[in-house]
């Protein structure tokens, strides 16, 4: 199971390193790889267990100004994905978790209605 984590400091930027300590803080949910997405006020850490797309799927993942980290599984994902094609979207990776961005880029803030599946995700 991965770990997510982050900062939001709406009067200016967040702490790079609280963000990084608290990645390390989670390495035990996931071993395999860390990543970090510093934009404006917010600040989002990820650590990672490879499960889906092992080459591809780093996170925190950024599409079109959004950016994701998310934690789980979308059980529906693949059949989600051909939705989201045929609306246009395009895919990179083989991830779940491109799936999620894609489907919050597609539905908004209703894009958990439209995603079955355990997770917690900050977008």
């Amino acid at each position: 199971m991965c770990g997510i984590c982050g900062d939001v400091d709406l009067s200016g930027a967040p702490d790079p390193e609280g963000v990084r300590r608290a990645a390390r803080a989670l390495a035990h949910r996931g071993p395999d790889a860390d990543g970090f997405h510093f934009d404006g006020p917010a600040g989002l850490g990820h650590r990672r267990l490879s499960i889906l797309d092992l080459e591809s799927g780093q996170q925190p993942m950024s599409r079109d100004g959004v950016a994701i980290a998310f934690n789980g599984e979308a059980y529906d994902f693949a059949a989600l994905r051909d939705e989201l094609r045929a609306k246009g979207h395009s895919f990179t990776t083989r991830s779940d978790t491109e799936v999620v961005l894609r489907a919050y880029l597609e539905w908004g803030e209703g894009f958990p209605e439209r995603v079955h599946g355990m997770f917690a995700v900050v977008v």
